[in-house]
């Protein structure tokens, strides 16, 4: 009977870490998802940003390079 307890004391640990790691692994991929969807809504900002400037025209296309950064 001792070794039967043993067995689910043991089986009873790995079902914790198991859990514990799937709840990580769920955390990691709900900040992965949200870093994705800012990245895609900065790209839609620049493709938009770049279509503009083609329909209003522009002569040269559109470079970051053009771009003042924010600390000067």
């Amino acid at each position: 009977m001792n070794d039967l307890e043993n067995k689910i004391t043991e089986l009873e640990i790995r079902v914790a870490f198991q859990d514990e790691l799937l709840a990580d692994l769920n955390d990691t991929v709900a900040q992965m998802r949200e870093t994705l969807d800012l990245q895609q809504a900065q790209l839609r900002l620049l493709y938009n940003k770049m279509q503009q400037n083609q329909a209003d025209g522009a002569e040269k296309p559109y470079s970051l390079a053009d771009e003042i950064p924010p600390h000067y």
